[in-house]
């Protein structure tokens, strides 16, 4: 029998509280990702995979895409982000990450990225 990874119990009212108290960036960037906005693909924010909760989700291309405050530019920080991010790619995802600003700065590089992943997978 397979392990659950995705939406676990036990995370549920974590998740509920993230979606509450999104970060401006997380709203914005929300906005153009809902119903399907982004190439048709549909996304899930603060969805929890393993023990992570994750700032979007797309399982159809598995892409998650993490929005990150100045607090991720602390050498801890740092160190645990990619630990995470290797834990996640090996269980299959591709993990793009953005700082938190670049949502409102440059979206539309965003949006590109989502794109290439996409256009990976129909190769």
């Amino acid at each position: 029998m397979s392990k659950k990874i995705h939406s676990k119990s036990i995370l549920k009212n974590h998740r509920r509280e993230l979606r509450k108290n999104a970060t401006p960036a997380e709203r914005y960037l929300w906005t153009h990702l809902k119903n399907k906005q982004a190439f048709g693909l549909r996304f899930q924010r603060q969805h929890s995979i393993d023990n992570y909760i994750v700032d979007f989700y797309c399982a159809s291309i598995k892409l998650i895409i993490e929005l990150d405050g100045d607090y991720h530019h602390h050498p801890e920080q740092i160190d645990k982000d990619a630990k995470r991010d290797e834990k996640l790619e090996k269980l299959g995802f591709k993990v793009l990450r953005f700082e938190n600003k670049m949502a409102f700065e440059n979206l539309d590089s965003i949006i590109g990225w989502i794109k290439e992943v996409k256009d990976e997978l129909l190769e």
